[in-house]
């Protein structure tokens, strides 16, 4: 997914010479190709992220369409404040790009773990949240991104999942729900974004479940998540993000106004990591590894099958 993000990049400053890439002195390796072709589009504003941001926000001004790279415990919850005032108020086509969301960075502890950054960017007004499972949603979020007149987050997790797509996404629609799997309609349907769309379809794939990936977070289109909710005898959401002001609260939030339906919140819990270890230990001590989770829907499967009523009067 990273391979197919640098090549977006790469072939977006190439068609377009007002296309730069800021980074927070980070992603070397990554922007390797970007520098050899682009060395006069690229930027390296060092270890002072909020500068950069602000810096993005004046470049976007006199024309410019900067894409503004870091990790997403610096970008974007290190400049919310920054994003908020200096970017979203004035609605500038600035993209915010966060790598290595949620435990991504397991072993650097919580100061490079990023749970809370979507809770963050969905409270912005005006700021689009983008979150893709693969290397297709990848490539059509950042032709979204970049053809959008307003700022965007676009957040990058665990990029190593293999895809959840058998080909490109041709059109990536505001808020559009992607149906990735087909299920049992008398089943509960999952709908997980980032790194989790991969968990949900090996676990569907077991359980027969429908499965819809969220490649966009804000907007999310209320109609696509009634539908989902329509075709099924409840809804399950999965994310390497906080349970709190993420696509389970985005789903609830829709569901509880426009079409009632039990859900099923699958996320990191309220509290910080207790200990530091691998990605795979965090996803296992947040109760986010496939045997985990895949406890949690089958008990909620069970819950939802209507319990044998006795005519027996006591």
């Amino acid at each position: 997914m990273r391979e197919a993000f640098s090549n977006a990049l790469v072939r977006l400053a190439l068609a377009d010479p007002k296309v730069l890439l800021l980074t927070g002195d980070h992603g070397y390796a990554l922007f390797d190709e970007f520098r050899k072709r682009c060395p006069d589009q690229y930027i390296n504003a060092g270890i002072a992220e909020q500068n950069m941001v602000g810096m993005a926000a004046g470049l976007a001004r006199v024309g410019f369409r900067p894409f503004v790279y870091g990790l997403a415990a610096f970008v974007p919850v290190r400049t919310v404040e920054q994003i908020k005032l200096d970017i979203a108020h004035d609605a500038l086509p600035v993209v915010l790009l966060g790598d290595g969301a949620g435990f991504v960075y397991s072993h650097l502890g919580t100061s490079h773990q990023s749970t809370e950054d979507i809770a963050c960017t969905r409270a912005i007004p005006g700021l689009e949240v983008l979150s893709p499972a693969d290397r297709f949603e990848m490539t059509a979020s950042m032709d979204y991104a970049y053809a959008t007149n307003g700022p965007v987050y676009l957040r990058m997790g665990k990029s190593d999942r293999g895809d959840v797509h058998t080909g490109p996404v041709d059109q990536l629609l505001a808020g559009t729900l992607l149906s990735v799997r087909a299920g049992r309609v008398d089943r509960p349907g999952l709908i997980a974004t980032g790194s989790m769309v991969r968990t949900a379809m090996d676990i569907a794939q077991e359980l027969d479940l429908a499965v819809w990936s969220a490649p966009m977070l804000k907007p999310l289109r209320f109609e696509d998540v009634c539908a989902a909710a329509r075709v099924t005898s409840g809804l399950v959401t999965l994310e390497e993000h906080s349970v709190l002001g993420g696509l389970g609260a985005a789903v609830t939030e829709i569901t509880s106004e426009y079409e009632p339906v039990r859900v099923l919140r699958i996320g990191v819990p309220d509290r910080f990591s207790e200990h530091c270890g691998t990605h795979a230990y965090l996803l296992r001590e947040h109760g986010l590894d496939a045997e985990s989770v895949r406890r949690r829907i089958s008990a909620f499967c069970l819950s939802l099958q209507p319990r044998a009523t006795s005519t027996a009067l006591s």
